[in-house]
């Protein structure tokens, strides 16, 4: 079948390769590879250049599609259990990067017309009034201004500054960091204890300002039971821990 081309309306091979996929409606990730390349033998039979360049890319194409041509018509061994690659998989990987980078370059070409038609006017104010500020006259324009207005513009301004205030947030506290030494809360207990010899828990927690101060005296405890500073005895579930200071094992 003779077709007839014209050799400028094409860039190159891949350009003609998509004009061929285009022209016969096909899928360009299922080439039928003997039509396009009998095809495509037709037009560089035809071809009238005398440019080797022009002719060498066409030629080389015609090449890569005469090799996959022969790879499609081979018999396939059915009892290999191995896949075999796709002959047409890299030139579709071609054409589909070509015709992405055709399509930006159209892209392109348009915004380049697009800003041809687009003039800029560069500045033309005099320097004489180019750094002109106006005059205000203070007392024309408060002439009108009373004292009502005044109270009105006052609480536009108030309930806008009221509206700024985030609700949730500005109910937020500082949170501020509680120190808290295990060591001189163990001292201050040891202290405590020699004083009062025998006292409850609940009677030390009571000279304590802040959480931090009740765990940290809590901790102490426990270490001075390990020393056997202090003793502790609890006669029933959820009474009050009764503490012993032991004199013996300071003197030891």
């Amino acid at each position: 079948m003779d077709i007839s081309f014209k050799l400028e309306v094409f860039e190159g091979p891949l350009d003609l390769l998509l004009h061929l996929i285009d022209k016969n409606k096909v899928n360009i990730h299922d080439i039928p590879i003997v039509l396009i390349t009998e095809q495509y033998m037709d037009y560089v039979n035809h071809m009238e250049t005398k440019d080797l360049n022009i002719m060498s890319e066409f030629l080389v194409m015609a090449a890569t599609l005469l090799n996959i041509k022969s790879k499609m018509l081979l018999p396939k061994d059915e009892k290999r259990d191995v896949v075999e690659e796709d002959p047409r998989q890299e030139l579709v990987e071609r054409l589909l990067e070509y015709k992405m980078f055709k399509y930006i370059s159209l892209e392109l070409k348009d915004k380049e017309l697009d800003a041809g038609r687009t003039f800029f006017k560069n500045p033309s104010i005099p320097d004489e009034i180019k750094d002109y500020e106006e005059k205000v006259d203070v007392s024309t324009l408060l002439s009108d201004l009373t004292l009502a207005k005044l109270h009105r513009i006052f609480e536009t301004v108030m309930k806008r500054q009221v509206e700024k205030i985030d609700p949730i947030r500005s109910k937020f506290g500082k949170i501020e960091k509680e120190e808290g030494n295990l060591s001189d809360k163990m001292e201050e207990v040891s202290k405590y204890g020699k004083l009062h010899k025998n006292f409850s828990f609940y009677q030390l927690l009571l000279g304590q300002r802040n959480k931090t101060e009740i765990i940290v005296t809590f901790l102490a405890i426990l270490e001075l039971m390990k020393t056997g500073e202090i003793v502790i005895k609890q006669d029933n579930l959820f009474d009050d821990i009764m503490i012993t200071y032991n004199d013996l094992v300071v003197l030891s």
